[in-house]
Parts: C-alpha cells; sequence; structure tokens
C-alpha cells in the first residue's frame, strides 16, 4: 500500500504537501508528514512497528494509549496549577478514521500516527553540563508522570530485558561451547573480559536481590533513555519531552537511571578504541542529577536514593557482558562491520565501569546531597 493512501486512513486535518523519510532510529520505519490548510501546518510522525522487535506491536499500542493518557491528564492538571518552569510536552496519537489507535497495512503490518514535538530536538551527545542537567530533568519528570501508574496496566514489550541475572545465565551457557572456548584461549583481552566478569558477579544481582527484599519497588521505566531520546525546546534550551515510548516497562526507575547516565557520561562514546579516552565525566554526571532529582526527589524513597550508586556501575557491566557474552557467541545479536567489533564494545563499557568505581565516593557524596 503506498504511505500517502495509507496515512489518508487517519484523522489529520488539512492537506498532505509532503511525506518523507524522518530521524536516524534503527528500529521502526519513520517518515515525516506536513499537512497544511489555508491558515495552519500540521506535522506528523508515521511509524511502521517493527514485528522483528515487538512481536506483537498492537500490545505496543495499547501501551503506548494507556501511557499517553496517564501522562497527558496529569501535565494538563499540573499546568493548571502553573508550577513548572517549562512546558512539558509529550507526543499524542493520532487517530484512525475507524477510531483505532492504528492501521493495518495488505501484510498486517501496524503503522501508527503520534504528533511531532515542534521547535525541538535531540542530539547524539551530551553538549556539555548544561545539556546533561536538562536531560536529567527531563527523565525526572518523565518518572514523575508514571511514578503512579500501576505496573500491571503495561504489558512487558521486552520480557527479560535488563534482567542481569538472565544475562548471566546465557553467558555461562555460551562459555560451554567450543567456539567460546577456542577466543578466550586464544585471546588475552578475552581472557581479561572473562576475569573482569568473574570477579563482579555479586554486583550483577545488586537490584534484582533489593528488590526481591522489598527495598525497592516496581514502578514504570522508559527502557531508552539514551540522550537522542530527550528533546531540548529549541528557544528556551530546556528539556521538553521524551519520546520513544515502545519500551515503557513495569520495573525498576533504577535501570533508566543508570542506563541514562552510562551513555551521557561517557563522551568517548561506545565504539572508542583508545580506553584511555574512556572516562566517567562527573561534571555532567553532578549536572544531570541536579537535574534529575529536582523533578524526581519528590517520589524517590530512602531505598530509591540507596541504590542509585549502584545502578550507574551495574549498567556499563551489564552492557558489556551483554556485547562480550555476543562475541563469544559469534556476534549473532548487536551488528558488526569487525569480527572483533563486540569484544571491543565490551572494553569499552568495562572500562566505564572501572571508571565509576574510582570515583565511588565522591558519586555517592554527590547523590546523598541532593
Amino acid at each position: 500500500m503506498e504511505l500517502s493512501l495509507l496515512i489518508d486512513k487517519f484523522s489529520i486535518k488539512g492537506r498532505l504537501v509532503s511525506l518523507q523519510p524522518f530521524g536516524n532510529g534503527n528500529i521502526n520505519d519513520t517518515f515525516l508528514a506536513i499537512y497544511r490548510n489555508t491558515f495552519t501546518e500540521t506535522q506528523v510522525i508515521l511509524q511502521r512497528v517493527n514485528r522483528n522487535v515487538f512481536p506483537r506491536p498492537e500490545q505496543i499500542m495499547e501501551n503506548m494509549h494507556e501511557v499517553t493518557k496517564h501522562c497527558h491528564e496529569k501535565l494538563e492538571d499540573d499546568a493548571q496549577k502553573g508550577n513548572d518552569d517549562r512546558v512539558w510536552q509529550m507526543p499524542r496519537i493520532i487517530k484512525a478514521k475507524d477510531a483505532k489507535d492504528y492501521v493495518l497495512d495488505d501484510q498486517g503490518e501496524v503503522w501508527r500516527v503520534i504528533t511531532r514535538i515542534m521547535s525541538a530536538h535531540a542530539f547524539e551527545v551530551a553538549q556539555g553540563p548544561e545539556h546533561a542537567l536538562e536531560c536529567g530533568a527531563a527523565l525526572g519528570h518523565f518518572h514523575y508522570l508514571i511514578s503512579d501508574m500501576d505496573p500491571k496496566t503495561i504489558k512487558d514489550p521486552l520480557p527479560g530485558f535488563h534482567i542481569t541475572s538472565n544475562y548471566l545465565k546465557n553467558y555461562d551457557r555460551i562459555l560451554e561451547t567450543d567456539h567460546a572456548k577456542a577466543l578466550i584461549a586464544g585471546s588475552m583481552e578475552a581472557k581479561r573480559m572473562a576475569k573482569f566478569i568473574e570477579e563482579r558477579r555479586s554486583l550483577a544481582l545488586c537490584l534484582e536481590n533489593a528488590e526481591a527484599k522489598g527495598e525497592l519497588k516496581k514502578r514504570m521505566f522508559h527502557g531508552d533513555p539514551k540522550v537522542n531520546n530527550i528533546m531540548i525546546d529549541d528557544v528556551t534550551g530546556k528539556g521538553t519531552a521524551m519520546i520513544d515510548l515502545d519500551t515503557v516497562s513495569p520495573g525498576l526507575i533504577h535501570l533508566d537511571f543508570g542506563d541514562a547516565l552510562r551513555s551521557i557520561c561517557n563522551p568517548a562514546g561506545e565504539e572508542e578504541s583508545n580506553l584511555s579516552k574512556v572516562v566517567f565525566d562527573e561534571d555532567l554526571c553532578t549536572a544531570f542529577c541536579k537535574g534529575y532529582m529536582r523533578q524526581a526527589g519528590s517520589f524517590l524513597t530512602d531505598s530509591d536514593r540507596a541504590y542509585l550508586y549502584d545502578s550507574i556501575r551495574l549498567l556499563p557491566f551489564e552492557l558489556g557482558l551483554r556485547f562480550f557474552q555476543d562475541y563469544l557467541a559469534g556476534n549473532v545479536y548487536f551488528k558488526t562491520k569487525l569480527p572483533e567489533q563486540n569484544l571491543n564494545r565490551a572494553r569499552v563499557q568495562f572500562r566505564l565501569c572501572e571508571s565509576v568505581e574510582s570515583r565511588e565516593r565522591s558519586i555517592r557524596n554527590l547523590l546523598e546531597r541532593l
């Protein structure tokens, strides 16, 4: 089905004047549609929900409906109180003409239309402490918006995601294969990676154990809080929205907190080959945490706060573990251009983990002050 005929099935006012590929996302096919009439212009996002990543895209749309409905109601209520220093935004689902939240094409693929966050854009890397502060504020506010949602109303879009114990079990299984044994036997660097994992097995379960003991409770988390999913207002420079809501899941907010800092505080990036450049940037961390606590501090418990440092250390370890086990398995999950690319990615994450560990006292002191 032609895209123009597909998008015509949605209730959008005006005449379609442009429909072009949009963004650089790796999951969903995404297009920007521009509609105009005599008085206004409307820009919306047309997307196909990728069944290879989300086997039940209808479920993804049910989740998005619940999340956006809850957040929009809360945003409207807060706006009436007039306490915010900015206008917070969130994408809205555009209904199809049959009143559903999506349309099925001739192949049974799920397509949706959502509003575009206007006069704002996202960056690929942290631009400095002020930007990191706004990223923290945006994530903290999003966590505040969904903090009172019942996790049972959302179906887990990616079961097993961020369950570190499961990744360890899979790693142990892969270690027993001949392929993995040969790679480790033939590489000093692979031996070092394996030793790094063994030395930190206990930390891998810190959040899961805390939840099992009742010290942490399952809420909702974003699932992909990287810097390019955080929209910054072009005029004010303030964080204004979190986008890419497909991975919103029941779970611990610590997973978002640690993952955001893992991404933002490593300016060298995930592909850096010179490990001396991989350093956990404390200035960016300080700024992010200040912004986050201003928005999320009201609902965080003492136990929540007590495990924030552990999440900062855990998330680079978890991703490094996933990269390394994929290297040992023959690079079957993460896309690679070189045979040892996942090995190098693991090196970067483990170096970042070490950098966090070396700064434990100052990071804990920071979190206690906020």
